[in-house]
């Protein structure tokens, strides 16, 4: 193996800058040529590649979002788009590739290791919803995000006597409402994955307010239901002056946090380490705090398992 060639695929997510830098300086420490892949599987398809050195990726680290671009390419599950794949990177030399992103971009990385071109997947995405790993890149980041802007809402819910619900992102993994509304000392937390009494959560900030409390924060996640209509359902039981609040795509950018930023680099480092092994069709994670892989094709069929332990810790907050 002479020359690799790594990508970023699907939603972008804080701390990917840090895994590029991580296997690129990693790469070329052990005499590897690297080359950056624009665009994702999408680039990869159109060849638009460009060499990065050591410097190209300093002082990258620190930033958000993708220096290399990213784009969602359903067109990839198609054999014959994955055969162009394989020639462009025939065509360019490349040996291997690492591909950072999310579910749909773990499929494209086990074609390419199907067809000879050993590829590792890195987990990139702020939803945390992938399996066999405790952490993502850019989950940490998009929960101080999230959480920083709770605070900002808290206070004019305050000033108001208001009820907000504040709509995270994750898709339909509640991780990051889970965190972020037991850091935020939510009201209520309101995921996809458990059963929720719209009803009963009325009637725990009614005792609330009762109790002299002057502001109510619901944290919902996005896959649960929309804040509008979970504001509307809410004011079926109870007369509040509530307000929809959805964070949206904010959660996605910014400065990656201590915590994106190491682990990225730690991934980064064992996936070029990997492929001089020869390995290919893995996926890193994290488990217990420790690295580890598993077969791609094995994620497919797993499911991802939350710390849901935090909604009964939130509900024992909230008595």
């Amino acid at each position: 193996m002479k020359r690799i060639g790594i990508l970023t695929s699907g939603g972008d997510a804080p701390g990917m800058n840090a895994a590029i830098r991580a296997v690129t300086r990693t790469a070329i420490s052990h005499g590897l040529e690297v080359f950056g892949i624009r665009y994702g599987f999408a680039g990869l398809v159109a060849g638009d590649f460009s060499p990065l050195t050591a410097e190209d990726v300093d002082h990258t680290i620190n930033l958000g979002g993708t220096i290399l671009y990213s784009a969602r390419y359903p067109e990839m599950a198609q054999e014959e788009v994955q055969q162009k794949a394989v020639e462009q990177l025939k065509k360019h030399g490349i040996d291997a590739v690492i591909v950072i992103g999310g579910d749909g971009s773990y499929h494209g990385a086990l074609a390419l290791t199907r067809h000879g071109i050993n590829s590792i997947g890195l987990p990139g995405t702020i939803d945390n919803d992938i399996p066999y790993t405790d952490y993502t890149i850019g989950y940490d980041t998009a929960c101080e995000t999230a959480m920083d802007a709770i605070d900002k809402i808290r206070d004019t819910a305050s000033s108001h006597h208001r009820v907000f619900v504040v709509n995270v992102m994750g898709r339909e993994c509640g991780d990051i409402a889970m965190r972020v509304g037991v850091a935020s000392g939510a009201d209520a937390i309101v995921i996809p994955e458990r059963p929720y009494d719209v009803k009963e959560i009325a009637e725990s900030l009614k005792r609330s307010f009762a109790k002299g409390k002057d502001h109510g924060i619901i944290v919902l996640a996005e896959g649960a239901m929309s804040a509008d209509k979970f504001k509307d359902e809410l004011l079926k039981y109870g007369d509040f002056d509530a307000r929809a609040n959805v964070l949206a795509h904010m959660q996605r950018g910014g400065r990656p946090t201590v915590e994106d930023r190491v682990n990225a680099t730690k991934m980064g480092n064992y996936a070029v380490k990997l492929l001089l092994e020869g390995k290919g069709g893995l996926a890193v994670g994290f488990e217990n705090n420790e690295l580890s892989t598993h077969d791609i094709l094995d994620l497919f069929d797993g499911k991802h398992e939350g710390d849901y332990a935090l909604l009964d810790l939130n509900k024992d907050m909230t008595k």
